[in-house]
């Protein structure tokens, strides 16, 4: 059997384990399954699984909606990681449940930040077009 990459480099079996993974906690979110105060007042989006290479380990990058009490969702989710992997386990047919690790997704926030940043004044200053120059001066006949 082949060793498929993609262009980033991982493999496309890390890849769609992940997003196996991300499909099912998502669901386990939206659905309510998790018994907490803090996630049941919150969304959250799971933007992005990470698997480790021996399918052991899982970093889990979510967003709270409107980012709002990111570190109290994120100490919840935490706090249920355990209850998140068994029922991953029995959701997920592996032979190894990976242990979940949670982390704040903050792409969002730098996507909103280059954003800004293209909309300056300063960048859109230069943006403008200008009377090009000739790149040659007319004067010599050389």
């Amino acid at each position: 059997m082949r060793y498929q990459q993609t262009e980033g480099g991982k493999s496309v079996r890390l890849l769609r384990v992940g997003e196996q993974i991300r499909h099912v906690l998502a669901e386990l979110l939206a659905r309510g399954d998790v018994q907490d105060d803090v996630l049941a007042t919150h969304s959250v989006t799971v933007t992005q699984v990470k698997v480790s290479p021996d399918l052991r380990h899982a970093t889990v990058f979510v967003e709270p909606l409107g980012g709002a009490d990111e570190e109290a969702v994120l100490g919840a989710l935490k706090r249920h990681a355990r209850f998140l992997k068994g029922e991953l386990g029995h959701r997920v047919r592996m032979k190894y449940t990976p242990d979940l690790v949670f982390r704040l997704d903050d792409s969002f926030a730098t996507a909103n930040r280059i954003d800004a940043l293209l909309r300056s004044p300063k960048v859109a200053r230069d943006l403008v077009d200008e009377p090009r120059r000739p790149l040659v001066d007319e004067d010599d006949d050389q």
